[in-house]
């Protein structure tokens, strides 16, 4: 693949302002959350948290700004029209970058309530993010290795109860409850040491999905259905700042939340666990094809792709 040249000098400055947008924002919203933490109040605490939305979708519509200031993001979207900031959802995407997240601010901020993502515990470490995304009540989870469940099988349930705390938290005011359906990003190795059955898409890991579903399910209005489509193979941040993405072109299909996958066990009935995967499957089916017509016949060849700059 042949990567667009793009500039330096517009990476650094593009970098620069969103660096100066953190440092702006975040100080800002960790004021609210202390007066928040202080004021035990259920009135005052829903109206901080509100302000705290705010406050980042303030800060999303700036990086937005930037962005449009710099030209460096070109995002086709296609299927937001009539969507309700006042609606609860749960938005499931494939995941190709860490770019996949400035993307879907950028597409649905304040077309939808405010996306909450589901993080690895580590990130809570990140300066400034860390401290941004504990205020805004991001579930922060430990996500052990099989090797470690084995040796320690009583933390099997600690992602699932930590999930039922943070839907609670979610239940509270209009959320979008964000969650990566693959659980990684995707590069040709993963594809193909998961044996994925899918061209351009890692296998979808249904659990996170079900425990949300199990825990909101009378609070959501729809399941929002991402696809997200580049020209490039992996892109980064520094290629966005650089201009060097191409058109980036997002699918938005919205799923009415079927009465079923909402009230099973998906721990304990395995009978439940076994149609559970097959909706997701036959949906990710669905996803893959949509890929393939999105990316417009470029090749993929051990999943990545080959495409002409």
């Amino acid at each position: 693949m042949r990567r667009r040249h793009g500039s330096t000098l517009k990476g650094v400055l593009t970098l620069a302002l969103m660096v100066l947008n953190v440092i702006f924002w975040v100080p800002i919203l960790m004021v609210v959350a202390l007066a928040r933490l202080l004021v035990p109040v259920p009135a005052w605490r829903r109206w901080t948290s509100g302000l705290m939305i705010w406050i980042a979708q303030a800060w999303i519509g700036c990086n937005s700004a930037i962005f449009g200031l710099m030209r460096v993001l070109r995002l086709e979207v296609e299927g937001v029209d009539g969507l309700d900031p006042e609606s609860w959802y749960l938005v499931l995407s494939n995941h190709r970058s860490w770019v996949d997240i400035l993307v879907l601010q950028q597409a649905f901020n304040r077309r939808i309530p405010f996306l909450k993502f589901f993080l690895k515990q580590e990130l809570i470490w990140v300066p400034f993010l860390g401290l941004a995304w504990w205020a805004l009540d991001f579930p922060f989870m430990k996500r052990h290795s099989a090797a470690y469940l084995q040796k320690h099988p009583e933390a099997r349930g600690e992602d699932l109860a930590a999930t039922r705390k943070a839907c609670e938290r979610f239940a509270l005011l209009p959320t979008s409850v964000m969650n990566f359906v693959e659980g990684t990003r995707f590069t040709a190795a993963k594809h193909k040491a998961s044996k994925s059955p899918y061209r351009h898409l890692l296998r979808p890991r249904p659990g996170g999905v079900a425990f949300v579903l199990s825990a909101m399910g009378s609070s959501l209005h729809s399941v929002l259905d991402v696809t997200i489509a580049y020209s490039e193979t992996s892109p980064t941040l520094w290629d966005l700042c650089c201009g060097r993405l191409g058109p980036v072109r997002m699918h938005v299909l919205r799923r009415p939340v079927e009465p079923w996958t909402t009230v099973g066990d998906y721990g304990e009935d395995s009978a439940f666990r076994a149609r559970f995967k097959k909706w997701l499957g036959d949906l990710w089916a669905e996803k893959d094809e949509r890929l393939e017509a999105m990316l417009g016949g470029q090749r993929t060849v051990a999943g990545e792709r080959e495409v002409e700059a």
